[in-house]
């Protein structure tokens, strides 16, 4: 048994060593003294501090990080109730086509997605003058477009496997149907709401490609602008700023799952 564990604790190591080593690199160097990223002189904070003077760069991660969070709190809600949709109520009138198109942004390419959205925008704005302009609102809209269907398919996961006799007895005790599921399924069903919100929230700071085409001149985010910089050199403090990212997420994924193993244990 030992001898057949060895093959695959080594493809194992490999495949971590291969995904985390250059996470540990960006961290290690983002406290180089150096302006060179892969040319170590000492250890220094000093990048920490010109990334908090670099006001382009903050900027950028804060709108990131306010677009990041209204995105992930709707598609939370629309997810939500598209998954209520689809486990609760069987079969009804154009389920079908509604279950294409709530899919249909899981495997559609980004290019697609961002080239129409900001063919609409644009139509909308000539047709009825709105949005006015490209920024905060259409990144907001194209993110919330393909991030529900995310939460709707981890919500939808969860609804089918909940046992829903707690459900029907709080209903023959003479509960509402809104109070049994404010205060029954909401809490059983927690988890999976806060897993979609922190999935929705790393797809809306991590894309790149949709929010290009739907981004005007003074809303530019923080893959954006680490984008146009890596192509002129990767600055020290990109690194400072991922790491700073890697903790937060790093902490926010250690809270969930906490959250999680406490839900289970109810």
């Amino acid at each position: 048994m030992r001898r057949r564990r060895w093959p695959l604790l080594t493809v194992l190591a490999f495949g971590y060593a291969f995904l985390y080593v250059p996470i540990l690199l960006l961290i290690l160097y983002s406290f180089n003294e150096s302006r060179l990223v892969t040319v170590w002189t000492g250890f220094s904070t000093k990048w920490y501090v010109e990334l908090f003077r670099n006001k382009q760069l903050l900027d950028a991660a804060w709108l990131s990080v306010r677009i990041a969070a209204v995105n992930a709190t709707l598609a939370v809600v629309l997810g939500t109730l598209a998954a209520n949709a689809l486990v609760r109520h069987g079969t009804f009138r154009g389920r079908t086509g509604f279950e294409l198109l709530l899919t249909a942004p899981l495997v559609m390419p980004d290019v697609i997605i961002g080239l129409s959205l900001l063919l609409l925008f644009v139509a909308m704005q000539q047709t009825i003058g709105w949005p006015d302009g490209r920024g905060f609102t259409t990144i907001t809209i194209a993110h919330v477009t393909f991030s529900m269907a995310y939460v709707a398919v981890v919500v939808r996961a969860r609804l089918s496997q909940m046992d829903r006799s707690l459900e029907e007895a709080a209903m023959d005790l003479g509960a509402r149907p809104l109070r049994v599921y404010l205060a029954i399924t909401l809490p059983l069903i927690a988890p999976a709401l806060l897993s979609g919100w922190l999935l929705a929230f790393t797809l809306s700071l991590d894309d790149l490609v949709i929010a290009s085409f739907v981004a005007g001149p003074g809303s530019t985010t923080l893959p954006m602008v680490i984008y146009s910089s890596v192509r002129m050199g990767v600055s020290p403090q990109i690194n400072a700023l991922a790491t700073i990212i890697v903790a937060v997420v790093t902490l926010a994924v250690v809270i969930a799952g906490i959250s999680m193993r406490r839900g289970r244990g109810a």
